[in-house]
Formats: structure tokens, C-alpha cells, sequence
């Protein structure tokens, strides 16, 4: 469903089972730079009017997942850690040239959120099947949802507002250089690394 052309491997979750602190600082801040995403494309593209509705949607159920990420490292005794460089999302926006038409430009910005969401989704059904905590497990279940529906909204935006020929074959080629990519991560207890 997801298109992704190289999946995580499954021993990824071991690494995040070390440091399940680490994972939840990290997934927090994913969190926050969603939501972040979200206004950001309301700012720079206001006269795209559907959009604009469904971004600010998406702020709401962004920011509350944060808090429901919070949370869980509250209630674990812990404090949020700091935010940290993600390398995948770092190596990820560098595919499309800078540039281009407005249209371009929020098509490429589409793409991306879209993949992040994709990998997301991807990341969380894997900690829900393998996490031998079943709090966790539960929780990531939960937000899987969640990001499949953002994954196919950002595509789906993105055909809408380019044209629908030219926007998959930039789709296709972005998921193979996210799957390049995704062959040096999979080494951290982070969310994309």
C-alpha cells in the first residue's frame, strides 16, 4: 500500500527496544516538525483554499499527538530530551531542485511530507507487531492509522494540484531515492534513522 521500495528491517526494533527513551524524545519531535509542516504549507501556499482546511486540521491532530508522545515519557519518569538533526529527512530534500514555479515547488513540498508519512506509517505498524511492550505497541497501532491517512492525503494533494502523469513519475523516482537512502539508516533508535 505504502510503495515503499525497501522496508525496515525488523531488527531495527531491536535497537529501539534498548533505548525506548531515545525513541520517544525523537518520535515527540517528529511530532512537532509535522505540525510545523503543516502551517508552514498554509503560510507559503494561503490561496490553495482546500489545502489551507485540511492543514489546519492537520496542526490539531499533529500537536495532539505530541502531546500524547509527551505524555508517555512523562508518565515513564523521564523528560523530553532535546531535538536532534534527522538525516533522513536531511538526505530526503535534497531529490528535487530548488526552484521552479510556485505549483513546483508546493508539489515537491507535498512529495516529501508524503513519504515522510509513508516511512512513518511504515515504522510505527513494525513497532506495534514487534515492541515486547504492549503499551507501546498499542500506542504506535494507533498512530499507524493516523499516518496512512496523512501519507495518502499529501499524495493525493499533490495529483491534484500537478499534473497527475508528471507528479507519479516524480513519486516513483523519489521513492527509489528514499530506498538509497534507507540502505545507510535503520542504526538508530530514531523514527526514520
Amino acid at each position: 500500500m505504502l510503495g515503499l521500495k525497501l522496508p525496515t528491517d525488523p531488527r531495527w526494533v531491536n535497537i529501539v527496544e534498548k533505548n525506548i527513551e531515545e525513541i520517544l524524545t525523537d518520535h515527540a519531535y517528529c511530532e512537532q516538525k509535522a505540525t510545523s509542516t503543516a502551517i508552514s504549507l498554509i503560510v507559503s501556499f494561503p490561496e490553495y483554499t482546500e489545502l489551507v482546511q485540511e492543514m489546519v486540521k492537520l496542526v490539531k491532530e499533529e500537536i495532539s499527538h505530541f502531546k500524547m508522545v509527551h505524555d508517555k515519557i512523562l508518565d515513564r519518569g523521564w523528560v523530553l530530551g532535546r531535538d536532534r538533526k534527522d538525516d533522513y529527512v536531511v538526505q530526503l530534500v535534497t531529490f528535487f531542485p530548488k526552484g521552479g514555479s510556485r505549483t513546483t515547488q508546493l508539489v515537491h513540498r507535498l512529495l516529501y511530507a508524503a513519504l515522510i508519512e509513508a516511512r512513518s506509517c511504515e515504522r510505527f505498524k513494525l513497532l506495534s507487531e514487534e515492541l515486547e511492550d504492549q503499551e507501546l505497541a498499542d500506542f504506535y497501532k494507533s498512530l499507524m492509522v493516523s499516518e496512512a491517512n496523512h501519507y495518502t492525503m499529501f499524495l493525493n494533494f499533490a495529483r491534484q494540484y500537478g499534473n497527475r502523469e508528471e507528479v507519479d513519475k516524480k513519486w516513483q523516482e523519489l521513492l527509489v531515492f528514499e530506498a538509497e537512502i534507507m540502505k545507510s539508516l535503520g542504526n538508530k533508535e530514531t523514527i526514520h534513522g
